[in-house]
């Protein structure tokens, strides 16, 4: 899919300036930019706009918080229950613990990423949380082992 969206090269220069460190200012992304600190400031709110920039965030590690597990799990929902697809994701949704959650094709309807304190804080997630919603059938988990890579799309 084709997108219409124009950015040129200080548009990307400031999203890569941004993706670098958040919490860089106007001030410094204008000074690096070479242009004025008032055009950066148009320029983010037009990405803003664009919804090209969704949002700020403070990264959290969850080890440091004492989330050792991090799990990925599928899970198949009854499609003949009275209940509908968005009951379930609302009920997902307020396990604290989920901190994904992907509405998918195939032979899930839903995969979740889940961060507990250990395989026994996740297998009462599973067993508690998780299985104890009716209209769950199947929950297949993924414990990662390890987190390999995560990365921003490249800004072309």
């Amino acid at each position: 899919m084709k997108t219409n969206l124009q950015i040129d090269r200080i548009d990307k220069n400031v999203l890569a300036l941004l993706l670098d460190n958040a919490r860089i200012s106007f001030l410094d992304i204008a000074r690096k930019c070479n242009v004025s600190g008032a055009a950066i400031h148009q320029r983010i709110q037009k990405l803003k706009d664009k919804k090209i920039i969704k949002g700020y965030y403070c990264s959290l590690d969850p080890k440091s918080l004492g989330y050792f597990t991090c799990a990925y799990i599928g899970l198949q929902i009854n499609l003949n229950s009275e209940s509908s697809h968005e009951d379930v994701f609302y009920k997902i949704k307020e396990i604290p613990e989920i901190v994904e959650c992907h509405h998918i094709t195939g032979k899930y309807s839903l995969l979740i990423k889940v961060y507990s304190r250990n395989n026994e804080h996740l297998k009462q997630i599973i067993i508690n949380k998780i299985q104890s919603i009716y209209e769950i059938t199947t929950t297949e988990t993924f414990i990662s082992l390890e987190e390999g890579f995560t990365r921003h799309l490249p800004i072309e």
